[in-house]
């Protein structure tokens, strides 16, 4: 059952973008090899960390995210554990996440459509010349 993942990753501040580039597209490869989709990646810059990480204060933050099995992200770990440029990595799956947000959104859709069902008033009558006025 694919599931879709976000994962966070942190490098050294010191990899060339060709170093970054190069690890990338060995991940993407990674996932489009074990049947899985590369659905973004986005490199988010250099960011301070809140603490010291291997003598490192600053890092290059990147996001994947990835439509996939469990065992396409165990082996996405993997290699980022191996690679020694990556300082530290976080993937959390998002699918749960989202289809609660999207079981909330229908909820209120379906609210909204029922109040303003109710508000429209069930025969109503054309408002001509023998209409009564309507005082406020």
């Amino acid at each position: 059952m694919n599931r879709t993942y976000e994962l966070m990753f942190i490098v050294r501040p010191d990899m060339t973008e060709e170093d970054q580039d190069k690890l990338i597209s060995t991940l993407q490869t990674a996932v489009t090899s074990s049947g899985g989709e590369v659905k973004s990646m986005e490199k988010m810059g250099k960011r301070r960390l809140a603490y010291t990480v291997r003598r490192f204060h600053d890092g290059l933050y990147m996001l994947l995210t990835v439509e996939g099995s469990g065992g396409l992200i165990h082996e996405l770990e993997r290699r980022l554990r191996v690679t020694e440029p990556v300082i530290k990595f976080l993937t959390v799956r998002i699918d749960e996440e989202q289809k609660r947000l999207d079981k909330i959104k229908a909820i209120k859709d379906a609210r909204r459509k029922a109040a303003t069902q109710a508000a429209a008033p069930a025969s109503p009558e054309p408002a001509g010349e023998n209409a009564a006025p309507v005082t406020v």
